[in-house]
């Protein structure tokens, strides 16, 4: 009888102990840290597409000369330059994020199994703009031999804040509802900034140095374009596509667009 005691007892106090160590709170929980695959199947991809250019009217502003901090400033030869707005040489507009905003109705599309690569290098954010997908997983990198921080402030996604105290850190994130915008900073580096572009389909689109975008695989439709900037806000137009057709629309920021 006393053996049986002992026993019980034995098998409640493991039993207490193991739901100790997993129960304990910490700033972020595992299931935060570990991206799920997404079960939804691929919605049928089209045979249309947009394609685009943003431009930018009136004088384009002078970039603004960033103050970085000497761990930062050594890091590179020239100076840094503030990245809200880039006008190219051609007189394009940079980092406009272009993406389908209506159209695509109930269609769920899956998460790409490749992940989208968010590095710290040099004390800035790469890319400063860039779209990701519901469920597929954000790649964060330090490259820079020195603590970074990196704050996520969605309004509807669940936030993240967390250092990254090392060369060669990584850690991985996902989203779980499409929001356009979620602002990201570091609150060790104030200067630091980039944007993302959560949706829950793959038509999306970044202006790059030469301020064209693309949209392609389109099933036919009539959508609704929208070109977001972070300085000059938004603009929409709309499309109609029928199978296998191309158009091509010209979004404009800046004095007087």
């Amino acid at each position: 009888m006393r053996l049986k005691s002992l026993s019980l007892l034995t098998i409640i106090s493991l039993s207490l102990f193991t739901y100790g160590c997993g129960g304990g709170s910490g700033e972020e929980s595992a299931t935060t840290d570990m991206p799920q695959a997404s079960t939804a199947a691929q919605a049928p991809t089209g045979t249309a597409a947009i394609s685009g250019t943003v431009t930018f009217t009136g004088t384009a502003p002078n970039r603004t000369r960033l103050r970085l901090d000497e761990d930062c400033r050594v890091l590179h030869s020239e100076p840094v330059l503030a990245e809200n707005v880039i006008v190219n040489e051609n007189g394009t507009l940079k980092d406009v994020f272009v993406y389908v905003k209506e159209g695509l109705g109930d269609a769920v599309y899956a998460a790409p199994a490749e992940p989208v690569v968010f590095d710290q290098h040099g004390c800035m954010y790469t890319p400063h703009v860039f779209g990701i997908q519901v469920d597929q997983t954000l790649k964060i990198l330090n490259s820079d031999p020195f603590q970074h921080n990196i704050h996520a402030l969605p309004e509807t996604n669940r936030p993240f804040n967390f250092s990254m105290p090392k060369q060669g850190d990584e850690r991985e994130r996902v989203f779980k509802v499409p929001e356009v915008m979620v602002k990201i900073k570091c609150d060790v580096h104030p200067w630091m900034g980039a944007w993302a572009g959560v949706l829950g389909h793959p038509y999306y689109s970044v202006s790059g140095d030469d301020g064209t975008f693309h949209l392609n695989n389109l099933p036919a439709g009539n959508y609704v374009i929208e070109a977001w900037h972070e300085q000059y806000g938004t603009a929409t137009q709309t499309v109609t596509l029928g199978d296998g057709e191309s158009k091509t629309v010209t979004f404009s920021f800046g004095e007087g667009a």
